[in-house]
């Protein structure tokens, strides 16, 4: 795995939860408690390991957990250029879900080695959409659909997501749109600082 996705699921916790949850969870995880480094690559069953204490910790599933990921990752202060960076990928909700199929290629060109899920849309009807999801860890349409729900808010739309049951390995989560113009939303310039 990825140091940069574990160091997202320290940075979740910690700036969630406080230095001490992330001192506590690493240390049920058997993880050094100064954390990952970004730029190294992990033993997969680590980042296991640490959702798991994650979610022992927390009291909550390890999808709910994956799912405040998801939310973290769009929404704090710290990640802005995250948010900025997904906002390039439209105009409106609509926009940004027919973006989603680049969003590994994009971050690839950010990060060469980093390994996301395949992502591919597929429309059910007007207002309905399917996202499969293919990764060899189990989980991550969970971290989709925390981070769609805040995107969904950041251009306000309303958005009814759910994690459906996974099929020929595949992760789905299907996306109703109620109304892509239900709220002004979060504004949102080009230029950073306008």
């Amino acid at each position: 795995m990825h140091g940069l996705i574990n160091k997202s699921l320290q940075c979740f916790l910690r700036d969630t939860y406080g230095a001490g949850a992330w001192t506590e969870v690493a240390q049920a995880a058997d993880v050094d408690p100064a954390g990952f480094e970004a730029m190294l690559l992990y033993d997969d069953a680590l980042t296991g390991d640490v959702l798991a204490a994650a979610a022992a910790y927390l009291g909550k599933s390890a999808d709910c957990v994956l799912e405040d990921l998801g939310t973290y990752l769009v929404s704090h202060p710290n990640l802005e250029p995250v948010r900025r960076l997904l906002r390039f990928g439209g105009a409106t909700f609509v926009d940004f879900l027919h973006s989603l199929d680049e969003m590994p290629d994009r971050a690839r060109l950010a990060v060469p080695q980093l390994d996301l899920p395949r992502l591919e849309l597929l429309p059910i009807d007007e207002a309905s959409y399917r996202l499969d999801c293919e990764w060899h860890l189990p989980g991550f349409e969970h971290v989709l659909v925390g981070l769609m729900r805040t995107m969904a808010d950041d251009y306000g739309s309303l958005v009814l997501l759910e994690c459906l049951p996974p099929s020929a390995g595949l992760a789905h989560v299907c996306i109703r749109l109620i109304d892509n113009g239900f709220a002004s939303g979060r504004s949102f310039e080009l230029a950073a600082g306008s």
